[in-house]
């Protein structure tokens, strides 16, 4: 039944954003395959959600998605910034992107502490929702660790899990890390993250042992990259698509890199300013102008499992955006992200 939902749900997918966003039905957009060119041209949707008003806690900004539609509906969880908590993951779930602004907001209760980034995906040999996020653990250096939660009912908040460390002791060749991110193939999970000097690490655990049994990680891409790294399979080819976020000055921007495998080595396809994935070179406003950046996002994926795949053929790209003015003389924490989303121009 699982594997008809998500069947489902990808055939619903493209119609969903659409109608949300109202756009005309995708007829295969742009000209030459971006895959192949890395000629990439985007319009921004309007702002889709925003911090949610919480007068015991206000909030400054939504951001970090991760997201899967799955039995008709979108499961949306992000981070939130806020007064008295600075970093917590937050749950809704919606039928239309029009209505992802008035969905209830729900906290998951995993912890109490820090904990943030997520990525959710259906991990199919166990029959379990996995979250992966970054938490805090005072006893290892650094604190900041990769962690997991886990649950049989994704529309449950309640239901995940107390955090779970994904290795049992510090890497030691490891002194920073960020953004943590699963894909897996038919043998391995591969985690990914970057340390916010230009690298991307990897480190890979058998299928039976996942989420512990990590190698030690190893650098797979040096270049101009600052941080969520977020990685994918091509429906109907035999690619990973790589995407990475830089930046410059104050605006965020996204990378794209292309590898035949997840063990493999990663080229460049869209690695510049002016020829990115998306950033204010190749993206137009679909109704007003309110992001100059484009900042950790997630792919809307054709299905829901720990293969995230998605369709070359019909990509949209949920994203973190502000303006430059509603960014000035903000603190870092305090910046109001809010999401939207790109689709390809015609």
């Amino acid at each position: 039944m699982r594997y008809i939902l998500s069947i489902l749900g990808g055939i619903c997918l493209f119609m969903n954003i659409s109608s949300a966003m109202g756009a005309e039905p995708y007829n295969g957009g742009q000209t030459n395959d971006p895959i192949q060119t890395g000629v990439f041209r985007w319009i921004a949707s309007p702002p889709l959600a925003s911090p949610a008003d919480r007068l015991s806690d206000p909030c400054f900004s939504v951001k970090d998605p991760t997201v899967v539609y799955y039995e008709g509906a979108w499961h949306l969880f992000c981070t939130i910034r806020s007064q008295k908590r600075t970093h917590q993951i937050e749950y809704s779930t919606f039928k239309d992107w029009n209505c992802a602004n008035e969905a209830s907001r729900h906290i998951l209760s995993v912890t109490n502490g820090y904990f943030c980034a997520p990525q959710v995906f259906y991990f199919t040999p166990q029959k379990k929702w996995y979250l992966i996020y970054q938490t805090a653990d005072a006893s290892r250096k650094p604190a900041l660790q990769p962690a997991c939660s886990t649950t049989g009912d994704i529309a449950d908040p309640a239901s995940w899990s107390k955090p779970t460390l994904l290795f049992r002791s510090q890497p030691d060749n490891i002194k920073a890390w960020i953004d943590f991110w699963v894909i897996c193939d038919d043998a391995k999970a591969h985690l990914f993250f970057t340390s916010l000097d230009g690298r991307l690490w990897r480190s890979d655990a058998l299928l039976s042992d996942f989420p512990h049994g990590w190698s030690q990680p190893e650098i797979v891409l040096q270049a101009d990259i600052f941080e969520a790294g977020h990685i994918y399979s091509l429906k109907g080819r035999n690619q990973y698509f790589a995407l990475i976020e830089d930046q410059k000055g104050s605006r965020r921007y996204y990378k794209a890199y292309l590898s035949k495998t997840l063990d493999g080595e990663w080229a460049p396809l869209a690695d510049a300013w002016d020829k990115p994935f998306a950033s204010l070179a190749n993206v137009s406003d679909k109704d007003g102008h309110w992001t100059d950046s484009f900042s950790h996002g997630e792919l809307l994926r054709s299905g829901c499992d720990q293969k995230l795949e998605a369709d070359p053929g019909q990509l949209r790209f949920l994203f973190q955006g502000v303006s430059d003015a509603a960014m000035a003389g903000k603190k870092y924490g305090e910046i109001p992200w809010r999401l939207g989303i790109l689709e390809p121009a015609k």
